[in-house]
């Protein structure tokens, strides 16, 4: 999607209230970032706020074909336009990345994982926002949920594995269908509630926080050698040169 229609649908009354549920799984897996060097991929902007007043430093990157946004607005730029597959950092600059609406967009998703891989230090964590493969929110595309490719738990799971990262833990938020109703949307927590508590499998997206695998094991083949090859002999001699060499004539 283009960041303009990405920064409309933040500006609705619908988008405010996925803002603030989805915020409030971030929060819920990382209450501060104090101390911490924090970086946003895709469009982050909306989410950012929870963590520029006491990290050590937040910057958001988008991608080329996406476009960008000044950020944040009334102060010095903090958002940049960048090529996804190769981000101008060195390596292990950042202690944590949030992924939102980079995943479903991206061309070569593994591909842009190695480069947050690359990027992340040691003990570093990353947040993934990606909308659900079974949920309302990916039938409609008034929504940014709804472009892109959707993505299972399952699918979720063998793409982080392939890129070194291992999952850490699990949530999910937009249990509300997306609809602009004042109704829908005033009853959006009690929404999200009752999903969270019957474990509902129809929610508008994944949050899943993953850790950098610093050693990948990789695992050994053993091939059988010979190490002595088999000695045959090349003649064999016959009964008969046998009993001339014992009894000569």
């Amino acid at each position: 999607m283009d960041v303009i229609d990405l920064r409309d649908f933040y500006s609705q009354r619908l988008g405010i209230v996925a803002r603030q549920l989805i915020n409030r799984g971030i929060r819920a897996r990382w209450p501060n970032a104090e101390g911490q060097r924090v970086l946003g991929l895709g469009y982050p902007t909306p989410y950012l706020g929870l963590f520029r007043d006491t990290s050590e430093r937040c910057i958001a990157f988008m991608p080329a074909a996406q476009g960008v946004l000044k950020w944040p607005t009334g102060r010095p730029a903090l958002a940049t336009l960048i090529d996804e597959f190769s981000m101008p950092l060195p390596d292990a600059a950042v202690d944590r990345v949030l992924l939102v609406h980079a995943l479903e967009m991206s061309d070569d998703p593994e591909r842009l994982l190695r480069e947050v891989w690359r990027v992340l230090s040691p003990s570093g964590r990353l947040i993934a926002i990606i909308p659900n493969r079974r949920g309302v929110w990916t039938r409609t595309d008034a929504t940014p949920f709804g472009h892109g490719r959707p993505y299972s738990r399952a699918q979720i799971t063998q793409l982080l594995r392939q890129t070194w990262f291992t999952p850490a833990s699990w949530g999910e938020a937009l249990f509300m269908p997306p609809v602009q109703g004042s109704w829908f949307l005033r009853s959006a927590m009690a929404w999200e509630r009752l999903g969270a508590a019957l474990s509902m499998p129809f929610a508008g997206v994944h949050i899943v926080e993953a850790s950098k695998q610093v050693y990948r094991a990789i695992p050994a083949r053993r091939e059988r050698t010979q190490l002595i090859p088999s000695l045959r002999p090349v003649l064999v001699p016959s009964s008969t040169a046998t009993r001339k060499s014992i009894h000569p004539e």
